[in-house]
């Protein structure tokens, strides 16, 4: 397993505590190493700073004056140079050298030779002397009398001076950086429990909610952080499955409710029929026809019911037919021509101006044909039945007995019927789909008492549109 995939495999608050232990880590270490290079530059610089200020003249003076070149420091040499810690010595172009002051020997290099040449200026290097030691050299050139031979100068001291301060301040920093290390590493850890803490409170709801389908439960939302809005997105979430599945529950029960009228209606007929069959006793002609025709229209009760359930149980952004633009008033006129066959006993009158809307032409029309079968079936015999389509607004007027103000706010309920329409046929399902119709199509619905206080009802469906169709381009609109 790659060390990626081991990192992925580990619980958040590990890979959390981890990386806050990494980044510290890494914060630390830039910090360490840019203090100790800062504090390496700023010790050599003050070595360097020292060695160009120390003044071997006399100590110089002393050497040419006696014409005595020594090579190395007598035994137990000191002088004020010496006691400065630092070593003296002469250097000629030839590469021969004299001590001057100080306890080491300094190699002679070409830089030096060159200083003493008087080919180039004063230059500070690096040297290791015969014994190991490391030295820091500053080499000038010098003329013993004015407009004498050059030579050079060595001024050494030991970068030991330096090089122990930096080894002991690597070791702080080392220990700190570890100190911090592992406290970061722990408060990484805590700060990753503590974070996370409401992260396991809706991992346990929701690991509740899989075992026990058991969608009361709520998460604490306290604050306005990223885990305070993401508890109240679950909460919503739960609450809306909850009412969903509450809407389901009573759809079922709604419908087997329904359902269990012409069933039961429809199977005494046929025991009924079985019966006869079964005795030999026949039944007159005139009562085995109007069991058929019970038959038959149990029959088509049911198909009908069974059809709104499907509409009703469509998703609502997922029409079963194309999205067009639909002629509302040849859609309105079809469904009047429905309506009168159904209520052959009642005058129609309409006035329909054109207008055209971007929908489902099959849904439209079998909405349309709802509000009419509702406006035929509570309309009186040899009743009027008003039709107007102006800008949009279809209304539809009969003159029944009109609905009481108490059930206007329910019509649109899944199988709400009102006490003076149980005894009709139907189930209680047409405005529902009216309204879900009108809806999808950007409208609305409302039934209300019909205008000027007369009787009846008057059903308005309100569908955005235009008086004209689109000037171009084909009729049907893809979904989008």
């Amino acid at each position: 397993m790659s060390p990626a995939a081991r990192f992925r495999a580990l619980p958040l608050r590990s890979r959390l505590a981890l990386l806050v232990t990494v980044a510290v880590a890494l914060a630390v270490a830039a910090v360490a190493a840019v203090s100790w290079v800062m504090v390496r530059t700023q010790l050599r610089d003050q070595l360097d700073s020292s060695l160009m200020a120390t003044n071997p003249n006399p100590q110089v003076g002393r050497v040419l004056d006696g014409r005595q070149c020594a090579t190395r420091p007598p035994e137990g040499q000191q002088d004020i140079a010496g006691k400065l810690n630092a070593s003296v010595q002469i250097v000629t172009a030839q590469g021969e050298h004299c001590w001057v002051s100080g306890s080491a020997t300094l190699p002679v290099t070409s830089v030096d030779k060159e200083i003493a040449a008087g080919k180039r200026g004063a230059a500070l290097q690096d040297v290791t002397t015969a014994d190991g030691t490391d030295m820091r050299v500053y080499t000038m050139p010098a003329q013993a009398v004015p407009g004498g031979p050059v030579f050079g100068i060595s001024i050494a001291k030991p970068l030991a001076d330096i090089d122990k301060p930096l080894s002991t301040l690597a070791w702080v920093l080392l220990l700190v950086s570890g100190v911090g290390v592992v406290g970061a590493g722990a408060a990484g850890l805590w700060v990753a429990r503590a974070g996370l803490r409401p992260v396991d409170e809706l991992t346990g709801a929701v690991e509740h909610i899989a075992r026990t389908e058991d969608l009361t439960v709520r998460i604490p939302d306290r604050g306005d952080d990223e885990i305070a809005r993401l508890s109240r997105s679950f909460n919503s979430m739960t609450a809306a499955l909850a009412s969903s599945q509450e809407r389901q529950a009573q759809l079922i029960a709604d419908a087997g409710h329904e359902l269990r009228t012409p069933l039961t209606s429809l199977r005494t007929n046929i025991e009924l029929l079985a019966r006869s069959e079964d005795t030999g006793r026949a039944i007159p002609a005139k009562d085995r026809r109007e069991l058929l025709d019970s038959v038959t229209a149990q029959m088509t009760e049911l198909a009908s019911l069974i059809g709104d359930l499907q509409e009703l149980s469509r998703p609502d952004a997922s029409p079963h037919g194309p999205l067009g633009v639909v002629a509302l008033h040849e859609i309105t006129g079809t469904a009047l021509s429905r309506a009168r066959l159904r209520g052959p006993e009642l005058r129609f009158t309409c006035d329909l101006q054109p207008w055209y809307v971007r929908g489902e032409a099959a849904a439209l029309e079998r909405a349309v044909v709802n509000v009419l079968d509702n406006a035929v079936k509570f309309s009186p015999p040899d009743g009027e039945v008003e039709v107007t389509l102006r800008a949009g607004e279809l209304t539809v007027r009969d003159h029944g007995p009109g609905i009481p103000a108490e059930d206007l706010p329910h019509v649109f309920e899944r199988f709400w019927r009102s006490s003076s329409a149980r005894a009709l046929p139907g189930s209680g399902l047409g405005l529902s789909i009216v309204a879900r119709t009108a809806a999808r199509s950007g409208g609305s619905a409302e039934l209300r008492p019909a205008a000027g206080g007369g009787p009846g009802t008057e059903a308005v469906l309100r569908i955005p549109g235009a008086p004209a169709p689109p000037p171009a381009g084909p009729s049907v609109v893809p979904d989008q």
